[in-house]
């Protein structure tokens, strides 16, 4: 299989699951404006592709070389995991647009960062793929085609999920909005 779509299976299995960014995503999708909420989805792209660079060119080392690293990771991370499960599982979500969501730029790329790159389970699964990959022994001309592919899923996927909900968020009532939070809050 050709390197560029190996790494966009593999960006596709990495990314696809129900996560904090994917969370964070459809959240927005549901509640902002679409051009707000695709101007979201690219921060959050750009955050996920640089934790899969950075997984790819090796914080998996540094985590298995420095131990205490590694557990402030899982720890803070962990905690931050369960907060923002319990968080939604508290959530009274409303459909009511005429309450204003809008949160400054600044404050969108926080919380962006926070849900990639203070989350382990990325982490882990990121160092396993990506870094799994490359010390598998990818040539070096693979390696760039690997990453393309990749970063193209990130984009595919963190648009598609934006304009798909925005585009069908009349039709997503509040119970259903409840249920999908509740579903996500357990599975986090």
């Amino acid at each position: 299989m050709p390197p560029y779509l190996q790494g966009l299976g593999i960006g596709l299995a990495y990314v696809a699951p129900i996560g904090m960014q994917n969370l964070f995503v459809i959240n927005t999708a549901l509640t902002r404006p679409r051009h707000k909420a695709i101007l979201t989805a690219l921060i959050v792209i750009f955050f996920d592709i640089s934790l899969a660079l950075a997984c790819f060119f090796g914080v998996g080392a540094l985590m298995d070389r420095f131990t205490w690293l590694k557990m402030l990771i899982l720890l803070a991370g962990g905690a931050v995991v369960i907060w923002i499960g319990i968080g939604l599982l508290k959530d009274k979500p409303t459909m009511d647009h005429s309450v204003d969501v809008d949160m400054p730029l600044p404050q969108v790329a926080a919380k962006a960062c926070v849900v990639t790159w203070f989350n382990p389970q990325a982490i882990l699964d990121g160092t396993m793929i990506f870094g799994g990959f490359r010390a598998g022994g990818v040539a070096p001309g693979e390696s760039l085609q690997l990453i393309l592919g990749s970063s193209s899923a990130s984009f595919l996927w963190f648009l598609g999920i934006t304009l798909v909900i925005s585009l069908f968020r009349a039709h997503i009532g509040t119970k259903l909005l409840k249920i999908i939070n509740v579903v996500c809050g357990v599975v986090l």
